[in-house]
């Protein structure tokens, strides 16, 4: 792709292909007014986002479904979390416990005195985002990184996914257009595109953090180029992810059918092209569970993948797995036909798992999942541990089953802990965390919720400073009504 500068920062003229350094330029001097606006103001910006998107979705929705695939129920409902989450983040800084807010007042007799002091959370500038491919509203232009970095009131130049450009600009429009008209400053919102321009992107010195969606690859490739700055910035990445599955014995007692239909429809929906995806599932030795899968899988055609890299990567993957002599394939035909993907249900054992588990616990994005044997609750936690870090990790038991071993390994390896139920689909909500251990992602922070704005907030103290000098938020008064802590005693407006 050629690579292209848009300037869709609101209230910017159209212009052919201006300079990254303007954009970039223009989202600093936006952060002078961002920094210093009100909660309110900024709910009204993303509230009107949030309205124009909607208002515009019988136009997004097809042209997205033209450059991905994914089909207009799918992304009709992808589209309305978009807003949604808009709206969420909205209401949260309003809210305002997001900030932190801490006051500590004079006291003489600890030692040492402690000064008057007061403490809150405070944006940390320009912020660049990568939109992802099998997200085209929710993780792309306006999607959370976005989202929350508008929240805490950092200026955001969205560097759009090249899997669809034409659904990247006409959002990339619609959302400055909105800005624009709600009073939010020139220069708060542009889009940029190109592999050079991301990297110089990343590089840039106006720019204090970044969002990215996407591979392994080309995350690490990034977040490198983010530590190795002259200035080193943050880099929050969400990188890859198998998002292991232990299945107890009582449980396929129980319910081994429905344990197989709900694998099924997870690892296949949306062509397996989720984070979330569940890639590896434990079981134990001789229960047939990979045969009723199989059983279970949908016998649909291929279906068109979002990208040709994709598609081919996820041919590479199976491949290598297949050729395996520890690998049985139980499914499907691991050749697959150029851009599409097909379900394909593989099985191993523990002792394969432990013995190579960098080669049999890696990412395959798209529809398939491996079913690993074991012989004891043991022997499946001694495999899972060489797992590694990821987004989720799930276990499904009867009432009344000990599970404290099996909670405190998946919790040390994954962001969220399922107790039912499969991993995809991520509520965005106050309690939600989509992040995990490294190479799930790059920090301890989600990418989903209203925590994902802690991101692209720091922490600030202020000593003695007078009342009238001091954010609304930590003045004496509290004139916002927000929770604070005082004293150490949390007080609720």
């Amino acid at each position: 792709m050629t690579d292209t500068v848009t300037p869709t920062a609101s209230g910017a003229a159209a212009a052919a292909t201006p300079h990254l350094d303007d954009v970039a330029a223009a989202a600093r001097t936006a952060f002078g007014a961002t920094v210093a606006s009100t909660a309110a103001e900024r709910a009204r910006w993303l509230t009107a986002a949030a309205d124009a998107l909607d208002a515009a979705g019988p136009e997004l929705v097809p042209l997205a479904d033209g450059e991905t695939h994914l089909g207009a129920t799918r992304l009709t409902g992808e589209l309305a979390r978009t807003t949604a989450q808009l709206r969420l983040f909205a209401a949260a800084i309003v809210e305002g416990s997001y900030l932190e807010a801490t006051i500590d007042h004079p006291d003489a007799t600890t030692i040492p005195p402690r000064p008057d002091l007061r403490r809150m959370l405070r944006p940390l500038g320009p912020v660049a985002v990568f939109g992802a491919s099998n997200f085209p509203f929710a993780f792309s232009v306006a999607g959370g990184d976005t989202a929350s970095a508008l929240a805490a009131g950092c200026p955001v130049i969205v560097k759009g996914h090249p899997a669809h450009p034409r659904l990247s600009r006409r959002t990339a429009e619609i959302v400055a257009g909105a800005l624009a008209a709600a009073g939010a400053p020139d220069g708060i919102f542009g889009h940029v595109e190109g592999h050079e321009t991301g990297i110089a992107l990343v590089r840039h010195p106006e720019i204090r953090a970044v969002g990215f969606t996407g591979s392994l690859h080309g995350g690490r490739a990034l977040f490198d180029l983010a530590v190795s700055r002259p200035d080193p910035i943050p880099f929050y990445g969400e990188l890859s992810a198998v998002n292991p599955v232990l299945i107890t014995a009582a449980a396929l007692d129980a319910r081994a059918d429905e344990l197989a239909s709900g694998l099924a429809a997870s690892f296949t929906l949306g062509a397996g092209q989720f984070c979330t995806n569940p890639g590896v599932v434990f079981v134990p030795e001789g229960s047939g569970f990979a045969a009723r899968v199989a059983a279970a899988v949908p016998s649909d055609a291929a279906v068109p993948m979002l990208t040709d890299g994709i598609a081919s990567a996820f041919a590479d993957g199976l491949g290598a797995l297949a050729a395996r002599p520890d690998v049985s394939v139980v499914a499907g035909d691991p050749v697959q036909q150029r851009g599409t993907g097909a379900p394909v249900v593989l099985s191993t054992t523990t002792t394969a798992v432990r013995e190579e588990p960098s080669a049999l616990l890696t990412e395959c994005f798209g529809p398939s999942t491996l079913v690993v044997e074991y012989s004891d609750v043991d022997d499946a936690l001694d495999a899972i541990r060489a797992v590694g870090g990821s987004l989720t990790a799930t276990v499904h038991a009867q009432p009344g089953e000990e599970l404290g071993d099996i909670l405190a390994v998946l919790t040390e390896i994954a962001g969220r802990v399922l107790f039912a139920g499969w991993p995809t689909g991520v509520a965005v909500s106050w309690a939600q965390q989509h992040g995990g251990p490294w190479p799930a992602t790059t920090s301890i922070h989600t990418s989903v919720g209203v925590t994902a704005m802690r991101r692209f907030l720091r922490p600030v103290a202020y000593q003695d400073a007078p009342d009238a000098a001091l954010p609304a938020e930590l003045r004496e008064s509290n004139p916002l009504g927000i929770p604070r802590r005082v004293d150490g005693v949390l007080e609720l407006p």
